[in-house]
């Protein structure tokens, strides 16, 4: 396993451990954000379960990541919570941009070096991996 795949897991992993804590404990408090930007806290969060659901998932992906384990499963389990992270920066608190760019650089680099795990769901003729067809045989 290479360094870099290391080092990238876990600034990956300790970032949305760090932060999915945070929005169960409230250790890091949070800067003021434009007004559409608290409009959509305030949404997200009168939901009753979004916002719960959501740092669930990112301490969950970031443990996996940190510890190596169900790397690509982590890694989609991100994916849609980084590109709204992007987004909401973006479109509505664009003083975090840099740093949401970095978490996607970071998720992408990752993706990558992972693209074997990934390889099967672009496959055009839907035929499934040499590993998957050897496991079905060992099974059969």
């Amino acid at each position: 396993m290479s360094i870099a795949k290391v080092i990238l897991r876990s600034l990956l992993g300790l970032t949305f451990l760090v932060f999915g804590l945070n929005k169960f404990l409230h250790f890091i408090p949070n800067p003021p954000e434009p007004p559409a930007a608290m409009d959509f806290f305030v949404a997200l969060f009168k939901t009753g379960y979004f916002l719960s659901l959501l740092a669930s998932f990112e301490v969950i992906s970031g443990v996996l990541l940190l510890i190596g384990m169900m790397v690509p499963f982590a890694l989609v389990l991100l994916a849609p919570i980084i590109v709204n992270i992007f987004f909401f920066h973006l479109f509505l608190a664009p003083a975090g941009l840099p740093i949401a760019a970095f978490v996607v650089v970071l998720e992408i680099a990752l993706a990558w070096m992972h693209r074997d795990a990934f390889a099967p769901l672009f496959s055009s003729s839907g035929a499934r991996t040499e590993q998957a067809r050897m496991g079905a045989e060992a099974h059969a």
